[in-house]
């Protein structure tokens, strides 16, 4: 947790570990393997972690003079769509994570910007939010090279590489287009002297 945003950790939350081994003597050191369902919105809106999938956390807590240090990995299955044909996208992410979080007793110049330990207990699911966010592409894509979707009819075409409509006509000119055909078949009527023939 960061700065003032303190809270009370509850020590059964599924990210919450117990460094209270570590018993602040600096070069101690202990790993932990475990896996822990998803929160939810783990992620960005078009891809991410899907809610109360498993997420497998491998992690060394080191004590050192500030206080603990947490290095890992995650690993969790990713659910979200293309953003150009918006075909399911399931991939898996593997990231690695590392951050100090300082005795609750100590105080420091840059207090807002630094984790902190409650008593024995630091939660890695703010860790874990930031580093997923960061690794996952702004834009993601089925394939590279996604052609998307036609903007006439919708259809996906990488399915369809051939795909084409011909000529098409713009809807927003079209009734301009049918008043210069009114006035071309005018013209041919009225004959090259115009009105002035009925006369």
């Amino acid at each position: 947790m960061q700065g003032d945003a303190l809270t009370s950790l509850d020590p059964r939350a599924p990210f919450v570990l117990d460094t209270r081994e570590l018993g602040r003597r600096p070069g101690s050191m202990i790993k932990k393997c475990f896996t822990a369902p998803a929160p939810a919105e783990l992620g960005i809106e078009v891809l991410g972690v899907p809610e109360g999938s498993p997420v497998v956390i491998d992690v060394r807590l080191e004590a050192v003079m500030e206080g603990v240090l947490a290095t890992g990995s995650a690993q969790a299955d990713l659910d979200g769509e293309c953003v150009r044909c918006l075909e399911p996208i399931e991939d898996t992410l593997d990231v690695d994570f590392q951050d100090l979080y300082v005795y609750d007793d100590l105080r420091g110049d840059s207090d807002d910007d630094v984790r902190r330990l409650e008593g024995d207990l630091l939660d890695l699911e703010p860790v874990l939010r930031d580093v997923v966010v960061l690794a996952l592409p702004f834009q993601p894509l089925c394939e590279p090279d996604c052609p998307g979707l036609c903007t006439t009819c919708g259809a996906r075409l990488a399915d369809d590489p051939g795909h084409s409509h011909g000529e098409q006509v713009d809807l927003r000119w079209a009734g301009l287009q049918s008043l210069a055909l009114e006035a071309d078949t005018d013209d041919v009527h009225d004959g090259p002297h115009g009105s002035a023939e009925k006369e």
